[in-house]
């Protein structure tokens, strides 16, 4: 009466399809990391290139999963660049790098009447100007 077991008969079948189920998760993780970065050096190319057009822009979590954690600017008064790092920027992981431009300020410009514009440059992966000290967008000093 006893007979094999569900475990016995489903059990292999049941591993193998968890493990290519897990392998194929791998898969798309990978994929999708490749696909951010694609995206952040096309527009980054775009902007270095033909200084445009910012939108669309990959948004900052895609830039972070990319592997492109830093945004280079640069003040259109005093010509000063900077590297930016998205990781700190207090805006939602969802927000485009475009609306990012209006916000961000250079403290050596900036006038109590003021502000001037500042244009980015590109998307890198590793910081390749030293810091300077830029106003923070959520800063109302």
């Amino acid at each position: 009466m006893g007979g094999r077991s569900r475990q016995r008969i489903f059990g292999d079948r049941v591993r193998g399809a968890r493990i290519s189920a897990q392998h194929a998760r791998e898969k798309a993780g990978q994929a999708m990391r490749e696909a951010d970065a694609a995206e952040c050096l096309l527009w980054s190319e775009q902007m270095e290139g033909f200084g445009g057009p910012a939108q669309p822009s990959p948004t900052i979590a895609q830039c972070l999963n990319g592997g492109y954690g830093w945004l280079e600017v640069m003040c259109h008064r005093c010509e000063t660049r900077a590297s930016l790092p998205l990781d700190a920027i207090r805006r939602p992981r969802d927000t485009p790098i475009w609306k990012l431009e209006a916000a961000l300020k250079c403290r050596a410009c900036k006038t109590p009447r003021y502000a001037p514009p500042v244009h980015m440059i590109r998307l890198t992966k590793e910081r390749q100007i030293a810091p300077y000290a830029w106003v923070h967008p959520d800063d109302d000093r």
